[in-house]
């Protein structure tokens, strides 16, 4: 293997560009992971552009891959070279504290769960190191399409944690705010569990003839008038018994508590790259009594999470494919996926580039 390494690395806060690393070392618990193919995330476009987390230099961006395992330490159990693997954007620490009582996710800390382009380099480089690997990575079935399967990275696991912690039920009407990659798995989460009505607040046409197919009864086009109006005179002005924020901005709170019913969730699984505080209506919120729950989280990680949801895959139970809308080819088509993101032309959901 290289002793040196190219990767693709925010320089610093609203500066991006290639540079050259040290290969990474692997510890006795950890794998190397060569990436067969990654996606860039508008949290990385929060990270660089906004400066959502704070200055970092010289630090490799991305965390959706899928790859190969090049290395592995010396007390791995679960995997060897040559292992083809989902790598999930979060990998904990599974002995911290956090872990043991059920929020791996911030593991060592508040968010501390999510390392890649975070607190270490990310996996937008010719190789990158991966902690507690028997915990943090899965294998990739026979089958499926490794483009298809990064969106298992961060896509379906992000989307569907919305759907978890806003405890959709069977029978429940849903709101899913924004229906970027994110929220269309929510809207296909939320089908799975059984919602009833599924809206989905969306305007670009591509985003909405998919969140058709995933399972939405009803689209709330935010141009045509305010989505709160639409999903109170949609539901007899009784609300939603659920709502699912995957879009918007710190104010996206506000409509959310005004449309959904007292004894409600909302799950917010949206990346709020800017501002200090997050408005709360205080009447809609039945003056702080209301029984309106608002559950916000980062995606848990693991490899029995990864498996379980790459299952519903093998099984054709969901299908990713449909987020993917532009594919590349070479680690030096990360910048333009990157920059796509940043666009956001009308006709992008999600790109790949295949390495």
């Amino acid at each position: 293997m290289m002793v040196k390494m190219k990767g693709f690395a925010m320089l610093g806060i609203g500066k991006t560009g290639w540079i050259e690393k040290d290969v990474p070392d692997c510890g006795p618990l950890d794998a190397i992971v060569k990436p067969l193919a990654v996606s860039p995330c508008t949290s990385d476009v929060h990270t660089v552009w906004e400066g959502a987390i704070g200055e970092r230099t010289d630090m490799i961006l991305g965390h959706e891959s899928v790859g190969e395992v090049v290395e592995v330490g010396s007390l791995v159990k679960g995997f060897k070279p040559g292992d083809r693997v989902i790598v999930p954007a979060i990998t904990p620490d599974w002995s911290a504290l956090e872990s043991q009582g059920g929020y791996s996710m911030h593991s060592g800390g508040m968010l501390a769960g999510w390392k890649f382009s975070n607190f270490k380099d990310g996996v937008f480089g010719e190789y990158f190191h991966v902690n507690e690997a028997d915990g943090n990575l899965a294998l990739l079935p026979e089958g499926i399409d490794i483009a298809d399967a990064v969106m298992l990275a961060d896509m379906v696991p992000t989307g569907f944690h919305g759907v978890e912690l806003a405890d959709v039920q069977y029978g429940d009407s849903v709101c899913v705010i924004g229906i970027g990659p994110v929220g269309l798995m929510s809207v296909a989460g939320a089908a799975l569990r059984g919602a009833s009505n599924l809206f989905a607040v969306g305007s670009r046409p591509n985003c909405i003839e998919i969140a058709k197919e995933y399972g939405a009864t009803d689209i709330i086009n935010y141009h045509e008038a305010d989505i709160v109006t639409q999903v109170m005179e949609k539901t007899h002005g009784q609300g939603v018994d659920k709502v699912i924020i995957a879009g918007g901005d710190n104010d996206t709170f506000i409509q959310a508590i005004q449309m959904v019913k007292p004894g409600g969730r909302i799950g917010n699984v949206n990346y709020l790259g800017e501002g200090e505080y997050v408005r709360i209506p205080r009447a809609e919120w039945g003056c702080g009594m209301g029984h309106k729950t608002v559950a916000g989280g980062l995606m848990p990680g693991g490899r029995l999470r990864m498996e379980k949801l790459a299952s519903l895959m093998v099984t054709g139970r969901l299908d990713t494919s449909k987020l993917l809308t532009h594919k590349f080819n070479g680690i030096d088509k990360i910048e333009d996926a990157l920059m796509l993101m940043k666009d956001k032309p009308k006709d992008l959901i999600k790109p790949v580039v295949i390495l």
